[in-house]
């Protein structure tokens, strides 16, 4: 235990059920433990969460890392510390009346992004089905909840949703047309972003803030805790669904979402380095460049 205290300036879009074991880690007392005081800042976009990194805005974001990629590949100045995410327990949802993927020829796809996240793993589910992406269109519609509000008022077709809220979308009788862990099975899909210098400037509260959130996510993946992280998920999610809420956690535990120590596998920056290729959003002869982004000092020492 240290006696510093640091304050850090840590950022995300939804702040939702990726982020359990960050909550875990604040309700335990956790990030205390570590001589740390978190300042929570809620974005509303992943885009936007990924700027604040960059614009030394915040210190850190839980955010997709295909913005940091294509930063480092510029020559710029963000890194990945960490994974957060390694598993998307998401599905596509549409609205009553569609039934398959290939319904969704011409339909209006909602994002939150359209070079981050969600739009991407579209993109990969739809063309495994033969639907190309000059086939339908991206609405940009917001993070899930937006999407789901956008959805039920006929904004949108159809949108990348995680659990519960695809489960509450199946109950309110919304198709769910196909689970996206299918085709993508492992990915980074949420990380720890930071600028070097930053790190740099602070390594002992950079490697304090990844010590304390390694020991929410062995919390987290224990179902002995069941008691006391169900409820903080259900608060995250949704408060007044108890039973989707215990639901949804018992899935996305069971997909192996929150990695050991946040340790970024190669498999899973693989699979987002191939997804960014697919997307056009960088080209082949760069991945091997944009593996660079990670900067593993803080969690090699979970490395098994």
């Amino acid at each position: 235990m240290t006696t510093a205290t640091t304050t850090i300036r840590f950022a995300g879009a939804a702040q939702g059920f990726n982020w359990l074991p960050v909550f875990v880690a604040e309700d335990r007392g956790l990030f205390a433990a570590h001589g740390l005081t978190i300042e929570f800042h809620r974005l509303g976009s992943v885009e936007k969460a990924t700027a604040a990194v960059r614009e030394g805005a915040v210190d850190l974001a839980i955010t997709p890392p295909e913005g940091a990629i294509v930063d480092h590949l510029g020559g710029g100045n963000l890194r990945v510390i960490g994974s957060n995410a390694e598993r998307l327990p998401m599905s596509m949802v549409a609205r009553p009346g569609l039934s398959e993927l290939a319904e969704l020829r011409g339909a209006r796809i909602g994002t939150s992004s359209l070079t981050e996240g969600t739009s991407i793993y579209t993109r990969r589910l739809l063309s495994r089905t033969g639907i190309e992406p000059d086939a339908y269109t991206f609405v940009l519609a917001g993070i899930h909840t937006a999407r789901w509000t956008a959805l039920q008022n006929g904004e949108i077709d159809a949108a990348p949703q995680p659990v519960p809220w695809s489960l509450l979308a199946q109950r309110e009788g919304y198709g769910v047309l196909g689970d996206i862990s299918e085709v993508i099975p492992e990915i980074v899909f949420a990380a720890l972003v930071a600028r070097a210098d930053w790190l740099d400037a602070h390594d002992d509260a950079a490697g304090r803030l990844v010590r304390a959130l390694a020991e929410a996510h062995d919390i987290v993946n224990d179902p002995a805790a069941d008691a006391t992280t169900t409820p903080i998920y259900q608060r995250i999610t949704t408060p007044d669904e108890p039973d989707l809420a215990a639901a949804g956690f018992t899935i996305t535990r069971d997909l192996g979402m929150w990695p050991s120590g946040l340790r970024v596998s190669e498999a899973a920056l693989a699979t987002s380095i191939d997804l960014m290729v697919e997307a056009g959003l960088i080209s082949e002869e760069s991945r091997g460049d944009a593996a660079g982004v990670v900067d593993a000092r803080f969690t090699d020492p979970f490395t098994d």
